[in-house]
């Protein structure tokens, strides 16, 4: 709004002193003033071609030269009586309708500032659109903003209920361990016949509320043997026990971090020790164990004879979980 009566400050002036320049053509400076008055005039003449060119308005107003030479300025109202000659001279039976008079400086500076209005109130339009749109987009902040905290309760209500759900396995696996499998004192082994390395064996027990079997002295380890002897015979199959020595090389460690203190590692055949097998099964061609070295860390159980045997971890063999009773 502004920038627009500043505009109009600028432009009037100018169109005023035009219109005062044009209601005197007939005047005539004396003495040495005449060159100025010829010099002003063609400024004003400038500065009115300037304004109609840009705003498409027909030139109503231009210089026309007389015989003794001088240049003055033909005003709106001479244009209008030489137009009314040219009507009256016309014939009556011409077809073309007689041209409209042409603007003058004052139409021409109400048009100037109808345009200006006109940018004025466009500008106001454009502010109260601006506005909706602002509150617009507070709006959507706000509700962005409620989804992002709907979405937070409800990925806390997930894990809420994974870890019940977590639970309600564990507490599932181990009631079915203890239903299923064998109840030792405060333990119960259940057999697994799927394939898993140690580590997958583990992840498993674990998530079913146990861990790999960890037999701490013969009573169990004995009860673990006629268990799995029963359950696999006549074969003869290595099944994973929570026992390994990836730490140090032979520092045996339970899954819960406890040394073992008590081993059943197979022996094999010897004379020398009278002829007596140390194993219930016959193994004349098995080394000692253990005998991987560091390329195997992790301790399976024989089903037949219940002996001890070091294998690569990432070898896949039956599991047996324990479980707290």
């Amino acid at each position: 709004m502004q920038a627009a009566w500043l505009l109009g400050a600028i432009v009037v002036p100018q169109l005023l002193s035009f219109a005062y320049g044009a209601r005197g053509p007939g005047r005539e400076w004396e003495g040495g003033w005449g060159g100025a008055l010829e010099e002003e005039r063609e400024r004003e003449s400038l500065t009115l071609k300037n304004l109609q060119e840009p705003l498409g308005l027909p030139t109503g107003v231009g210089k026309k030269e007389y015989p003794e030479g001088k240049e003055v300025w033909e005003t709106t109202e001479t244009q209008g009586e030489d137009e009314e000659e040219e009507a009256t001279t016309a014939p009556s039976s011409s077809p073309n309708p007689v041209p409209s008079p042409s603007p003058t400086a004052e139409d021409t500076v109400t048009y100037i500032l109808g345009r200006l209005a006109s940018l004025d109130a466009g500008l106001h339009q454009l502010h109260i659109r601006l506005h909706v749109l602002d509150t617009r987009v507070v709006e959507l902040t706000q509700g962005l903003r409620k989804l992002r905290d709907a979405v937070g309760d409800t990925r806390d209500s997930v894990q809420a209920l994974k870890e019940v759900q977590g639970r309600a396995e564990q507490e599932h696996g181990r009631l079915e361990g203890c239903l299923k499998g064998l109840r030792l004192g405060h333990k119960c082994f259940l057999l697994s016949r799927d394939f898993e390395t140690q580590a997958a064996a583990q992840a498993r027990c674990k998530t079913r509320g146990g861990s790999l079997a960890q037999p701490a002295d013969r009573q169990q380890m004995d009860a673990l043997s006629r268990y799995l002897r029963a359950a696999l015979a006549p074969y003869n199959w290595p099944v994973w026990l929570g026992v390994h020595d990836r730490r140090s090389e032979g520092l045996y460690l339970f899954e819960n971090g406890q040394r073992v203190s008590f081993f059943a590692w197979h022996r094999a055949f010897s004379p020398e020790s009278g002829g007596v097998q140390p194993s219930a099964a016959s193994h004349p061609l098995s080394p000692d164990q253990p005998n991987g070295g560091v390329l195997e860390n992790c301790v399976a159980q024989a089903s037949d004879d219940g002996s001890w045997w070091d294998h690569d971890c990432e070898r896949r063999l039956y599991f047996v979980c324990e479980f707290p009773f």
